[in-house]
């Protein structure tokens, strides 16, 4: 249990948000003065907007909230460098200054009113807190489907992911400092954070339509997501690829033995449907595994290049606009 009054920063990454930014700014200031007043969280609580390189104005509208209202504070990314970038960044250079980090979408889409039942399971002890949604109701049946599919799928290759669960979630100052521990470029934070292993709640939440703007996860982004979560957190798609050789060998064996047989008894001509079928199924089973390997090789290459996740441009934070130089951990030390 704790006693302390947390002090909580919200995190928004925000790529391209300019028709709602205003209006979610608004609620979530609101949301966050009435937690104020509640006795729920310290009164220097703030509201981090993580510009994701975006193209239109949305950094000004940070800007210019930040500069009237020191509850908003603001982080700029020199390019586009991705919806997990943006959450990590926000959370690493709150941890310094926050008890506690609470990350929603910029288009509020998940129910607000949840950050009190996050903040009640950080004051019970949990250190993490995972947000799952009650239903799929407002997805379409394409991505319902995919998405149901995706976290079936990644159970079965090992990976501990939570289902149904969003990024949407608490994480406290202990697990943010564990997470910047994980130097890894390739980043799927609902694979990672489960593998810290603090002691952890969920909070149920429902998912309301989008009041404007269109989404910003395209059917290309949300497969690079997902094959990013598959590679970067099991291997066991390699482990598959050398029990489907074995299985591919001793049937080439069974081929083989039938093709001498056939031989034997002079029908070569008979197998030739069959033998141009398996070769076109090994054919391509080769370049699907061989393109697999390629993946983890690749990602491994970027990996030891150890280049930064992210470069932060600008950044307003209490009021003080302020050129950053440093990739990370630059706020607050």
């Amino acid at each position: 249990m704790r006693e302390m009054i947390p002090k909580l920063y919200i995190v928004i990454p925000c790529y391209n948000e300019e028709e709602i930014l205003e209006e979610s700014l608004n609620i979530l200031t609101g949301k966050l003065a009435r937690l104020v007043s509640d006795g729920k969280v310290d009164k220097d609580s703030r509201v981090v907007c993580v510009d994701d390189g975006s193209g239109d104005s949305t950094w000004d509208i940070i800007a210019r909230r930040s500069s009237s209202d020191n509850k908003i504070l603001g982080l700029k990314f020199s390019r586009n460098y991705g919806h997990q970038n943006a959450i990590l960044a926000g959370m690493l250079e709150s941890r310094h200054i926050a008890d506690c980090v609470v990350t929603i979408d910029a288009d509020l889409q998940q129910d607000i009113e949840a950050i009190d039942d996050f903040i009640a399971k950080y004051m019970e002890g949990c250190d993490v807190v995972y947000g799952i949604r009650n239903d799929r109701d407002t997805d379409k049946a394409g991505k319902k489907f995919t998405a149901e599919g995706f976290y079936k799928l990644m159970k079965l290759l090992g990976a501990d992911v939570i289902p149904n669960s969003a990024d949407y979630r608490l994480l406290s100052k202990k697990a943010l400092n564990a997470l910047s521990d994980y130097p890894e470029s390739n980043l799927f934070l609902r694979g990672l954070i489960p593998t810290m292993g603090f002691r952890s709640g969920v909070v149920y939440f429902d998912v309301k339509d989008r009041t404007g703007g269109q989404s910003k996860y395209t059917v290309k982004k949300m497969l690079s997501l997902a094959l990013n979560g598959i590679t970067s957190m099991s291997t066991r798609p390699l482990e598959l690829i050398v029990v489907l050789g074995f299985l591919f060998c001793i049937l080439a064996l069974i081929i083989f033995v039938l093709s001498m047989i056939d031989w034997a008894r002079g029908m070569v001509v008979q197998g030739w449907t069959t033998t141009v079928a398996l070769l076109c199924l090994i054919g391509g089973m080769n370049l699907l595994t061989n393109g697999l390997v390629g993946l983890y090789v690749g990602k491994a290459y970027i990996e030891i290049k150890h280049r930064p996740r992210y470069i932060i441009d600008q950044a307003i934070w209490d009021g003080l606009a302020d050129d950053v130089e440093t990739a990370t951990d630059r706020m607050g030390d």
